[in-house]
Formats: structure tokens, sequence, C-alpha cells
């Protein structure tokens, strides 16, 4: 079954170090010393690696040798994520600029009081996403697993501070389910994952990158019974300094029992492929994504 359990990687020393960096010479010697932590990934990663060389060998088609140098482009474009979060959250002087493609989606969106479901992936930077969706001005809910390690996550918030949007923590006792219905039916913006699940939900199949895969069926479902519009939102990294965020036209699913959902996983993992194959380094999945997924059955 798939081995991920909603945690992140690091510690907090190391966190301590590139935030002190950050602090005195800014994002370059950040990046600097990035390239040289993200080689002891590469060579002491050997589980997630082995997933990330099946990924490009296997799924898009790269020969050996580049397989195993995207292997190490890709521990260093999310160590930059970690780092630009840290930039954006916490205030520190920096040079990114952005690309906007389809924010005007959004922003007829909350023109017409129209809330909805923001579907993202672990694709790009969902952190920097959520924060230039500060730019709407309307109520936003960031559906996400509380999987940082604790000491991590206090020193964290400690120093990128409190955020603007409401957080909602998908725990065992369903509670998550409740504030999402009740965000909805306030007509706000709900924010969420759709490519990874925890073992024991449910489950949607969908294909992408050419095999079956399984999804959480959650956010399918829950727009499909509110009958909420739908976008797909991105934030990609073009260059060191550079951005580009990207929204889909949204869309109400059919209200049929599974039909809607289906529609909707469909066109989610076509969009997230594109992604995928415009930005092929900057999905972060450190586990087998692909693994049994022809043995269940979708719901």
């Amino acid at each position: 079954m798939p081995s991920w359990q909603g945690r992140s990687r690091g510690n907090k020393t190391g966190f301590r170090i590139f935030v002190w960096v950050l602090r005195t010479g800014g994002v370059r010697p950040a990046y600097f010393l990035l390239s040289i932590v993200s080689i002891y990934y590469f060579f002491f990663s050997g589980k997630s690696s082995r997933f990330l060389y099946v990924y490009f060998r296997q799924r898009l088609g790269y020969s050996a040798v580049r397989s195993i140098l995207s292997i190490y482009k890709n521990y260093y474009r999310f160590g930059q994520t970690i780092i630009d979060r840290v930039v954006f959250m916490s205030g520190i002087p920096h040079r990114f600029s952005f690309d906007f493609e389809g924010e005007d989606h959004l922003r007829k969106m909350v023109e017409e009081n129209q809330g909805g479901l923001l579907l993202s992936a672990h694709v790009g930077n969902w952190e920097i996403a959520g924060h230039l969706l500060q730019r709407l001005n309307t109520k936003m809910n960031i559906v996400m697993f509380d999987g940082e390690q604790r000491q991590i996550k206090e020193y964290m918030e400690s120093v990128t501070g409190s955020r603007s949007a409401r957080i909602i923590l998908i725990r065992d006792d369903l509670s998550h389910i409740y504030a999402i219905q009740e965000a909805l039916k306030n007509n706000e913006f709900v924010c969420m994952h759709a490519d990874r699940y925890l073992e024991g939900n449910k489950t949607l199949t969908g294909r992408l990158l050419g095999k079956t895969a399984r999804f959480p069926a959650g956010p399918f479902m829950l727009a499909n019974v509110f009958r909420m519009p739908v976008s797909f939102v991105f934030a990609m990294k073009e260059s060191a300094l550079r951005y580009h965020f990207y929204a889909s036209a949204p869309k109400i699913y059919s209200q049929a029992k599974t039909g809607g959902s289906e529609e909707m996983l469909n066109d989610f993992c076509k969009q997230m492929e594109s992604c995928i194959r415009r930005y092929p380094v900057q999905w972060y999945n450190y586990y087998d994504f692909w693994e049994d997924a022809s043995n269940v059955d979708g719901i």
C-alpha cells in the first residue's frame, strides 16, 4: 500500500540555519546552501529516490542519466519551495515576481459572492498559491494534514507568524468535514490538495501519466454534493525568482452519485498531468503513487 503518512521531512536545526541565512544574506545564499544540502538527500534518501526514478524513467520516459539528474533537481526545487515559503510568510525582503493566468475566473466568483472549491496537488508551491490568493480579498479556508513534526511546526509558526486564511486540519474524528460544509454553505473558498490520501480513507481511481492511480474521494464528493464551482489552481516556479499562478475556469459538476465525481477527477488528472509535464521536477511525490491502484474499486 502507499507509504505516505502525511508527514514532512527535515529537522528544527536545519530550518533554523536556513532562516538565519535568509535573514542575514537573503535568498541567493540560502539557495547556494540548499544546493549542498540537496546532495545529502540525493545520496541518503534511497527509498524516495527509487520512487522518483520510477516516475522519471517509466512514467515520463527519461533516459537513465536524465532520470538521475532529475532526482537531484527535484530535491533542490523542493527545498526552494520551503525557503520561498519562509520568505513570503515572514516578510523577508525579496525580488520575486509573478505571472497570473486565470485569476479573472476567481475574481468573478468573488464579485458574484459565490464560494467554491479550489483543488491543487503537491505540484509547485501550494503555500505560495495560498499567499497569492489573498489578493482576492475574500474568506479562504485551507484544508491540510497536520503532518509536520511538532517542534518543526512550532518553530515555523514562530518565524512565519499567523496565517490570514482559516486552517482546517484533517482529523480522525471527521470534524473537518463539518468545518468544510460550513465554509461552503457560507459561500467561502475551500482550498485543498486532491492527490494524496491516508490509508483507510475512501478513494477514487483515475489515470495519471498513462497508469491508474488512487485519489482521495473526499474533495470530489464534496463539490458534487454541494454543487459548488470547482477550479484547479497551481503556483509553479518558473525561475529562481519568478512564479506562475494558474487557475482553471470554474465548473459545477453533475449531482449524480458518482458521475460528477468521476468527471471532476478526470478533469483534475488532466490539469495535474499538464502541470507535471510542463514542470516535471516540481512534483514532490515520495512514495509509490500507482502501487496497487488497479486492485481498488472506485466508489
